[in-house]
């Protein structure tokens, strides 16, 4: 269970890395438009500054889970599986807010919610079966 709630919390980092280059390097580009249903040029341009921050802390919950993985497979498996659940546990609960704030989003709340949830799951599943 220990390996399987790992993959889905690095798959979850990995996403959340690709978020953030949408948000912080990408936001104007047509294609990343589309993805987040912002039609103008003038409406992303506006809100860029927004999705520029919103991206870096969707990074830094990767790297803070990705530096978790890190340690677990360098045998510091307390405080890895620390680090992991402390940048999983905010991508799902995030992902909750958006699905429970606005249900047009629920697409991209899964989306963004599914792996580290499943990551979650996993990780309590094989600590709490030590």
């Amino acid at each position: 269970m220990l390996v399987v709630g790992l993959v889905f919390a690095t798959l979850a980092a990995v996403l959340h890395c690709y978020i953030f280059v949408m948000e912080s390097v990408r936001w104007t580009a047509p294609s990343t438009r589309k993805t987040f249903g912002i039609e103008s040029a003038e409406v992303a341009e506006i809100t860029k500054p927004l999705a520029f921050n919103q991206g870096f802390y969707n990074l830094f919950l990767a790297i803070t889970s990705l530096i978790g993985l890190i340690l677990v497979i360098a045998g510091t498996e307390t405080i890895g599986l620390t680090l992991i659940i402390a940048g999983i546990a905010p991508m799902f609960a995030a992902a909750l807010v958006l699905l429970l704030s606005d249900h047009t989003k629920a697409r991209a709340a899964i989306t963004q919610g599914t792996l580290p949830l499943l990551g979650l799951i996993f990780l309590f599943v094989a600590l709490a079966t030590r």
